[in-house]
């Protein structure tokens, strides 16, 4: 295994490239958008190229990630462990670089280097951003859509080893009963390692599909059961 994403990436990208791997919806504003497994990589790949040639982040490195669960913060997260270095879900003096939402830069003020997300559904930039923060809609999308990595610094999540994460990745897809053939529903926040494992990579992990809501409206659920055509659901 050379990257935690190498490890989640690979078995789907061979097994269903093309078919929906995240599929994001916004109940508040009807946004809707899907990724394929070859779409995701597309985005992890430009984020890890981001990170390593625009930021310098080298294998080893903390890089916090305070985001939303979004399928943004997803290619983000991806792009953070292809590019070897480690991701932290709390405001810390230790990091190098931050991806955040821009209601949270005064959260990583100390980082040498700032990405913020405006994750608006068709990739709008971030409006009026201050000087020294990068926008990551408009940098993002002129890094190539491949990434060959150097592996990582040894810890990737919350102090553990990507074998470790991935492994607490299975169990949790286990506990959950989500296999491959599986479509999950989820609302769940990934704002604790535990809940990123739980509600992202548990998905990944199982090489099952991941429908995931922000700002659910309960009475879009069941409709969303059928035309997802969802077997599993992630409560809370």
């Amino acid at each position: 295994m050379t990257t935690l994403t190498d490890a989640l990436l690979e078995p789907i990208l061979t097994a269903d490239p093309a078919g929906p791997r995240i599929t994001w919806y916004d109940d508040a504003t009807g946004a809707r958008i899907e990724l394929s497994a070859v779409t995701l990589a597309n985005w992890a790949a430009k984020t890890a190229n981001l990170l390593r040639d625009e930021f310098g982040v080298l294998p080893g490195a903390q890089v916090a990630v305070l985001l939303p669960a979004h399928w943004q913060t997803a290619a983000v997260l991806l792009g953070t462990w292809w590019a070897g270095a480690e991701v932290v879900l709390e405001p810390s003096d230790d990091v190098e670089v931050a991806l955040v939402t821009p209601d949270r830069l005064a959260d990583v003020e100390q980082a040498a280097e700032v990405a913020a997300l405006s994750l608006d559904a068709f990739g709008a930039p971030v409006a009026d951003l201050p000087p020294g923060v990068t926008d990551y809609a408009t940098n993002v999308r002129v890094h190539g859509d491949q990434f060959r990595s150097a592996g990582d610094g040894g810890s990737v999540l919350d102090g553990r080893s990507a074998g470790d994460v991935l492994a607490a990745a299975r169990d949790a897809a286990q506990s959950a009963g989500i296999t491959a053939a599986d479509r999950v529903l989820s609302s769940r926040t990934w704002e604790t390692p535990d809940a990123l494992i739980g509600g992202l990579l548990a998905v990944l992990a199982a090489g099952a599909s991941l429908v995931q809501v922000s700002r659910p409206d309960p009475a879009a659920e069941e409709r969303r059961v059928v035309s997802e055509k969802v077997t599993v659901r992630l409560d809370g």
